[in-house]
């Protein structure tokens, strides 16, 4: 079994931050809108871009999660797909990764 003591720590460290830009960006989403109707407007918009931000921070939040669980099964660098290792440098690059390089391409294309 290979140890993934530094790739748990480096995704504990990477949720604990995605948690707290979430937070922040949840935060923003709360505020009640302003009297001012052109003020509306521009908040309305910022609040759309923000509700994108907050989606991509909770799937990446989900990915960690799901990496850290994979390493507490066992089965973490293992493919999805069809069951070989996952190279050291992909998992090095995308640590949540949860296909080898081959099946990834595949997947792509």
């Amino acid at each position: 079994m290979t140890d993934n003591t530094a790739t748990e720590a480096r995704l504990r460290a990477m949720l604990k931050d995605l948690l707290a830009r979430a937070e922040v960006v949840e935060d923003d989403l709360r505020h009640p809108l302003d009297d001012d109707l052109p003020e509306q407007a521009i908040d309305l918009a910022d609040d759309e871009a923000l509700t994108g931000i907050d989606d991509v921070l909770r799937h990446e939040i989900a990915d960690v999660r799901q990496a850290l669980l994979r390493i507490e099964r066992g089965t973490y660098g293992t493919c999805a797909s069809c069951g070989a290792e996952i190279g050291e440098k992909r998992l090095e690059v995308l640590p949540t990764a949860t296909l080898c390089i081959e099946c990834a391409r595949k997947a792509d294309a």
